[in-house]
């Protein structure tokens, strides 16, 4: 929930501020390319699509080496998020990007976050047309089970970061950047913070991946 609702705070962020493009949802960033390249849209997105398409994969890939080459826990994988997030809110904040340069760049951290959190979980976090493809499907289907509350949780928390970014845009522009930090943060303290006598319990790690999601079976 607490990383869903970070990956809406970081999307709204980069599509308000930093400019016209998205920081994790990459299927709107190809669309963006595809207009762009037909001579639609503003002037320079391509570039900025370019940017976050490669600077989300280049996390993305990050991500796969930390949980496979080098086997590192997942609460490594969230701080590493957090630290790119807390950044590229702290340039921000302090009124550090003053150029066209500098939004690439502040863009490319915050994507480069984006793909890292796209390999923490197996359940998407960060991307849910397939979420709810599955979601409407299992309800067409009159196969709806007691964890789907938590499917549309998800889809609420997107909702409900973009707005809070949205909002924190709106009536204090520096601090717009700050919802993702402090909810990823928020994801990186209940990963770390020991539950049961201080022990895990088992299967509690990874979520099941919706089913019928591509992405989650893949």
């Amino acid at each position: 929930m607490f990383l869903s609702a970070a990956s809406g705070a970081a999307d709204a962020f980069a599509f308000l501020c930093v400019g016209q493009v998205f920081a994790g949802v990459m299927t709107g960033n190809l669309v963006l390319l595809g207009a762009s390249a037909a001579g639609a849209g503003e002037d320079g997105v391509a570039l900025r699509v370019v940017t976050a398409l490669a600077a989300y994969a280049c996390g993305a890939a990050s991500g796969a080496l930390m949980t496979g080459r080098f086997g590192l826990r997942t609460g490594v994988m969230l701080a590493a998020e957090v630290v790119l997030l807390g950044a590229a809110a702290a340039f921000w904040g302090l009124g550090l990007v003053t150029s066209y340069g500098d939004r690439l760049g502040l863009l490319a951290l915050v994507a480069l976050a984006m793909g890292i959190q796209g390999r923490v979980r197996v359940t998407p976090t960060n991307y849910f047309t397939g979420t709810l493809t599955s979601l409407a499907g299992r309800a067409a289907a009159r196969e709806l089970e007691p964890g789907d509350v938590w499917v549309l949780g998800r889809l609420a928390a997107v909702v409900a970061g973009a707005a809070l970014a949205a909002l924190a845009e709106r009536w204090w522009s520096p601090g717009a950047a700050l919802g993702a930090v402090v909810l990823a943060a928020g994801a990186l303290a209940l990963e770390t913070v020991p539950r049961g006598g201080g022990r895990r319990r088992p299967g509690k790690r990874k979520p099941r991946p919706d089913r019928g999601n591509p992405a989650g079976a893949a």
